[in-house]
């Protein structure tokens, strides 16, 4: 089964990463329903602004665990946005 890394922006700026196996539905969870992330609930709507195919589960946890390491800069940069 493949999963997907993803970071999203909040409406205030503040970035969030995650995985999960179904983006689309996961999005919708932070948006508009009590299954997103506590972070996100009061931070909606969020955007989603990178994602990452992986082959595993266990792939996917090391690398969010890699990207929320990171600065806010580093996040940034690889999302493509401005810094």
């Amino acid at each position: 089964m493949p999963w997907t890394l993803y970071i999203v922006k909040c409406s205030n700026g503040a970035l969030y990463t995650g995985i999960t196996t179904d983006i689309s539905r996961r999005i919708k969870e932070h948006n508009s329903s009590r299954r997103g992330a506590f972070y996100t609930r009061n931070k909606t709507p969020v955007e989603l602004v990178y994602q990452e195919a992986l082959l595993s589960r266990s792939a996917a946890l090391k690398r969010e665990a890699a990207i929320k390491k990171l600065r806010r800069k580093e996040k940034m940069e690889l999302a493509g946005l401005k810094v």
